[in-house]
């Protein structure tokens, strides 16, 4: 498309946007303006006007057709690459856990490891806050302040007046509705480690903000969905925690109300997986009044460590 073609396109997406009925209202404007501005229809034969409007209207929507077949194919492309680098990802980390990992501790790697076993049980703790799933008393150990955020929607995130945002532990999904058919080239997209900015050109944006935590800039990305919404996809860097909002400006959610059926196990990378089977395996323990696996484990290294040194004395 030729700069010359473009020239004018600011101006008309601004008029576009002061047609609350879309395109078929824009239409009636512009025809309207030719019948009373113009002689376009009765400065030529009855049929030029007609054959004219058709000659142009198949002329652009051959070429906006091969557009979006050009656009498909490239974000099944983009798609299909992303899929291989998550297999081969998914690949790596199960032959790196068939590694043999057992090996016979020394007196002083034994007492080194109950102390670290002792931090990451302090650790996991406090991870586990940020990650609620749904429990039958969730209701009950409300605070004050969950009572005033919003209530996640059904993909865990939150609608909004002019988008809607969705998540799994792993990403995020912002969807922008448009009340206009745009192309690519109208819209405006820029991804940072912690800022995102979305909207069309010569336009406020309609997403402009900090948001609520860090992003792999490399691994997000956007399409035109059908050409009336913008479809973006945010990767998380932190993959155990629920994002209470978009951007620090929206109304913040109520994270414990979150139902993390969406983010189905098997979707998870093989270290993530594990961290959230462990971390629901901790939960279960705790509400049986049974030790967690930290505790196990620390209460297994000291057994162990006992059984070696019968001379000490444990009592204390």
């Amino acid at each position: 498309m030729s700069s010359e073609e473009e020239r004018f396109d600011g101006m008309l997406l601004a008029m576009a946007q002061q047609h609350p009925g879309g395109v078929v209202e824009l239409l009636d404007t512009f025809f309207s303006f030719l019948a009373r501005k113009t002689d376009f229809y009765t400065g030529a034969p009855d049929d030029i006007p007609e054959k004219m409007v058709l000659e142009k209207f198949q002329k652009h929507q051959d070429l906006a057709l091969q557009e979006q077949k050009k656009k498909k194919a490239s974000y099944e492309e983009m798609e299909r690459q992303k899929q291989e680098k998550r297999k081969k990802r998914e690949l790596e980390e199960m032959e790196a856990a068939n590694q043999p990992k057992i090996k016979e501790l020394t007196d002083e790697e034994a007492i080194q490891l109950e102390k670290n076993l002792a931090k990451e049980a302090e650790e996991a703790k406090n991870r586990s806050s940020k990650v609620e799933g749904p429990s039958n008393d969730a209701d009950d150990d409300e605070t004050e302040e969950d009572k005033s955020k919003i209530k996640p929607n059904a993909g865990n995130g939150c609608d909004l007046e002019n988008y809607r945002w969705t998540q799994t532990l792993q990403e995020v999904e912002v969807i922008i509705p448009l009340n206009i058919k745009v192309k690519s080239r109208d819209v405006v997209v820029s991804f940072g480690r912690r800022t995102i900015k979305a909207g069309l050109k010569n336009a406020t944006p309609i997403i402009d903000g900090e948001l609520y935590n860090e992003i792999k800039v490399e691994e997000c990305n956007w399409y035109l969905d059908n050409a009336k919404a913008i479809v973006l996809t945010l990767e998380k860097i932190n993959k155990m925690e629920w994002w209470g909002r978009l951007v620090m400006s929206d109304p913040e959610i109520n994270t414990r109300k979150v139902n993390p059926e969406p983010s189905k196990l098997g979707d998870l990378d093989g270290e993530t997986r594990g961290m959230v089977e462990k971390m629901m395996y901790d939960q279960r323990q705790k509400e049986m009044g049974k030790p967690t696996s930290d505790e196990q484990k620390k209460q297994d290294v000291l057994k162990k460590f006992m059984e070696q040194h019968p001379e000490m004395d444990f009592s204390k």
